[in-house]
């Protein structure tokens, strides 16, 4: 299992695009730098009034596939 966090600031207007599935993934850098990419529709949970904003934990498993996503603060 390999765990990521990372930090999210995205406005409510550019969430709307992910959250119509005008996008597939999204693509953030972690804490350590490396990038990672990821189904779109797992922020669509996150998303709020004023967009989504703070620090997240991606989990995967072993072969990279994803098992989780939550917001840690």
């Amino acid at each position: 299992m390999k765990e990521y966090f990372f930090y999210m600031d995205l406005s409510y207007d550019k969430c709307l695009g992910y959250y119509y599935g005008h996008y597939t993934s999204v693509q953030v850098i972690e804490d350590g730098g490396k990038s990672i990419r990821f189904p779109a529709e797992r922020i669509r949970p996150f998303i709020s009034s004023i967009g989504i904003r703070g620090r997240f934990r991606l989990i995967l498993d072993d072969s990279n596939k994803f098992l989780s996503l939550e917001k840690v603060t």
